[in-house]
């Protein structure tokens, strides 16, 4: 138990790191990695909450999944949050992967804000 106790607090520390590198490389102009940032700010608080539902998963489509069926579906966290995590997930697809496509200052500053938000909610959760 007190190891996940610690994984859990160590992702919730990871997200916390991780929105202070985006608003960093936001300073920097670099969009793209700016919202792959807040993309993992939102997966390692969404990690954390799965953890302490003794889910144990790493790939990315199943945490996404994971957390729309035992938190959105269950009405532990509204549907935007669901929708915020799937556009952050779609954002850092583009900042990571794009070729041609870029993210634009205002996304990368609204992932940072909705990344923010989903860790709040994750840690009201988690304190529940």
């Amino acid at each position: 138990m007190s190891d996940d106790i610690d994984e859990i607090a160590s992702n919730i520390q990871r997200a916390r790191i991780s929105i202070q590198a985006a608003k960093d490389m936001i300073e920097k102009e670099y969009y793209d990695i700016a919202a792959s940032r807040s993309y993992y700010a939102a997966f390692y608080a969404a990690s954390a909450l799965l953890l302490n539902e003794k889910v144990d998963t790493s790939k990315h489509s199943s945490v996404i999944a994971s957390i729309h069926r035992l938190f959105v579906k269950e009405g532990k966290m509204d549907k935007e949050q669901g929708k915020s995590l799937n556009w952050l997930f779609e954002l850092r697809g583009i900042g990571d992967y794009g070729v041609s496509e870029h993210v634009s200052s205002g996304e990368a500053h609204k992932s940072i804000k909705v990344a923010e938000k989903f860790l709040e909610s994750a840690i009201r959760i988690l304190s529940e």
